[in-house]
């Protein structure tokens, strides 16, 4: 998959630091400005990762983006950025991998996207390889006519 992000954040300066940022150092990034904008991104399109602040339209809304990318079909890596940081427990049985904690210096948070694609990509690869066996199997399969008898 492309290294292709979906960058979530209500604040235009920081939205836009963090798009240069990324985009600088290879990175495909597309935009969402609120919770329900990145709903429906996420929806229309895939990405390698999504990345959303905490606190936009809520306090809760950068939650509501990561379970709406834990739902998605290509399993996103996903990472909450926040000034005010919380337990694991809060925010990763929300689908959140990462937290990433606002002021963050520059070369420290692409060290920490790249390593969080890495280990994304490498805990999604088994699945996947299962999924491709199921439905290679599915289609091998030759399934008789209803009342025929089956061929082996």
């Amino acid at each position: 998959m492309k290294r292709r992000i979906l960058l979530v954040d209500d604040e235009p300066a920081i939205l836009l630091t963090l798009k240069a940022l990324l985009e600088i150092h290879g990175f495909e990034v597309e935009t969402a400005t609120s919770a329900r904008d990145a709903k429906s991104k996420l929806r229309s399109s895939s990405f390698a990762m999504v990345i959303t602040d905490m606190r936009m339209e809520s306090d809760q809304a950068g939650l509501e983006v990561a379970r709406a990318a834990k739902k998605a079909a290509y399993q996103p890596a996903v990472a909450l950025l926040t000034a005010f940081p919380m337990s694991d427990d809060e925010w990763r049985d929300d689908g959140a991998d990462e937290m990433l904690v606002k002021p963050m210096n520059s070369t420290a948070l692409i060290h920490q996207l790249e390593a969080l694609l890495v280990a994304h990509e490498d805990r999604k690869r088994p699945v996947e390889k299962v999924a491709r066996l199921v439905a290679s199997a599915a289609k091998d399969r030759k399934v008789a006519p209803r009342g025929a008898p089956a061929r082996s």
